[in-house]
């Protein structure tokens, strides 16, 4: 067998191996009944919820906690998924800019006992250029290594 080959093998194989290791790594979406069911069964694994953020008549959001006077770094919100299923969110970040705006939320997490443990959100705002257009933005909590 020619050496070129042998190189050619040994590239195939790696990518193989890379492509199985990050599919294994890779989350799922679900809803949070569906969350509370994988925790029940101990797996751990990063998780998405689609929802929409719970809010009044006059279209503010309702169990929102938030006082960056008392830790700037733990926000909980109620979020809705799409079985309307409400469940308590805690991120251990700042609040996003905009979440008020928001039309629809992307968490990423775990759920762990009575809450969903989140550790990014993403946003989907209605755009400020173009009318009937969303807008989407990343939030990811910052935690500090010890």
């Amino acid at each position: 067998m020619k050496l070129s080959h042998i190189f050619g093998i040994i590239v195939i194989a790696l990518a193989i191996g890379i492509i199985v290791a990050t599919a294994g790594d890779a989350s799922s979406y679900v809803t949070f009944k569906q969350a509370a069911e994988l925790a029940q069964d101990g797996d751990d694994k990063m998780i998405h919820v689609v929802g929409k953020v719970q809010k009044d008549a006059q279209g503010r959001v309702t169990d929102m906690l938030y006082d960056p006077a008392i830790d700037p770094n733990h926000f909980e919100f109620t979020l809705i998924d799409n079985e309307n299923r409400a469940q308590k969110v805690v991120f251990n970040s700042p609040k996003p800019q905009d979440f008020e705006r928001s039309e629809q939320v992307v968490i990423i997490g775990a759920m762990k006992g009575d809450h969903f443990q989140c550790d990014k959100i993403l946003l989907k705002c209605p755009s400020k250029y173009q009318e009937n257009k969303l807008e989407t933005t990343e939030h990811e909590a910052k935690t500090a290594q010890l």
